[in-house]
């Protein structure tokens, strides 16, 4: 007779294993109690910008508003995941088959000319503040992985069921020491390392360090944008 963990698929076996090796911490709460704070807090200062924003859209690229698209949550929940829209119509479609350096190059191609502002102020993101209030993601955690990708990933380095564990965050510790197309192994020892450590210190020290990032990048791009569009 077979087994049922014979017959399940990686991705069921690793989500498996990331429940039953999960240990609740009493950080745990204090740290999602952060994440409704600090979600509520930022979508409420942005909501004039965001009104501004949803408004533009609509009447230079119209519906629809949101990306959404599946990505592997904590214990392998799979969950949509939602940002501004910024690449044409059905560029997912397109997009689907490719990830890293090549990713990267195709997406630029898809991007529309609203979509360069969004993604230059890192508006583009904001969305994905609902996901935290509803508890799909976290602010400070492993960056959320398409579910192809993940089984892909799963079976290239046998201890990526860890991210698991945790929710997936808006930003994370890899984020804020390495860039976009570094190795997902590379990625993984800094993500397991923020797992291991989590504590209310850490994800303090992710959250100030990738806010003033994002405001040094946004700056820059924007300033570039505005540069370009006067030539």
């Amino acid at each position: 007779m077979t087994s049922s963990s014979e017959t399940e698929s990686l991705a069921e076996r690793y989500a498996r294993l990331s429940r039953e090796s999960s240990e609740p911490r009493g950080v745990d709460a204090a740290l999602r109690t952060l994440d409704i704070l600090i979600s509520a807090l930022v979508l409420l200062v942005a909501l004039p910008v965001l009104a501004v924003v949803t408004v533009v859209f609509l009447l230079t690229s119209g519906t629809p508003l949101l990306y959404r698209g599946l990505r592997v949550g904590r214990h392998g929940r799979i969950f949509q995941m939602f940002k501004f829209r910024t690449l044409r119509r059905d560029a997912e479609a397109r997009l689907g088959p490719y990830y890293g350096q090549e990713l990267s190059v195709r997406t630029a191609a898809e991007v529309t000319r609203l979509g360069r502002w969004l993604r230059a102020s890192q508006l583009d993101e904001m969305p994905q503040l609902w996901n935290v209030l509803c508890g799909d993601m976290s602010i400070v955690g492993p960056r959320p992985i398409r579910p192809t990708f993940f089984e892909e990933l799963a079976r290239e380095i046998p201890q990526y069921w860890q991210r698991l564990v945790v929710r997936p965050g808006l930003t994370g510790l890899a984020q804020t020491r390495m860039g976009r197309e570094e190795a997902w192994a590379e990625k993984l020892a800094h993500d397991l390392e923020y797992i291991a450590d989590r504590s209310i210190g850490l994800y303090l020290r992710v959250v100030v360090a990738t806010a003033w990032r994002v405001v040094k990048q946004s700056a820059a791009a924007v300033w570039g944008l505005m540069r370009g569009g006067r030539h």
